[in-house]
């Protein structure tokens, strides 16, 4: 659908921040803003982040870009 614009680095720390913020639905104060980690993890499991597209940013190496 999108093409990969997240590097490595960036996709494991949107996943971890995703899982955290999910984790505060179930553990912790239980509140529900941590649903709003379904995107970060989301958009690190694709690889791929639209707020990057507007603005030309990629994290990816030259070779995965291609």
């Amino acid at each position: 659908m999108f093409k990969q614009n997240a590097g490595t680095t960036d996709r494991v720390i949107r996943v971890v921040l995703g899982l955290g913020l999910l984790s505060l639905v179930v553990i912790g104060p239980q509140t529900a803003w941590g649903w709003i980690g379904i995107i970060p993890l989301l958009t690190g499991l694709a690889g791929s982040c639209p707020a990057y597209i507007p603005f030309g940013i990629s994290t990816c190496s030259s070779q995965k870009r291609q």
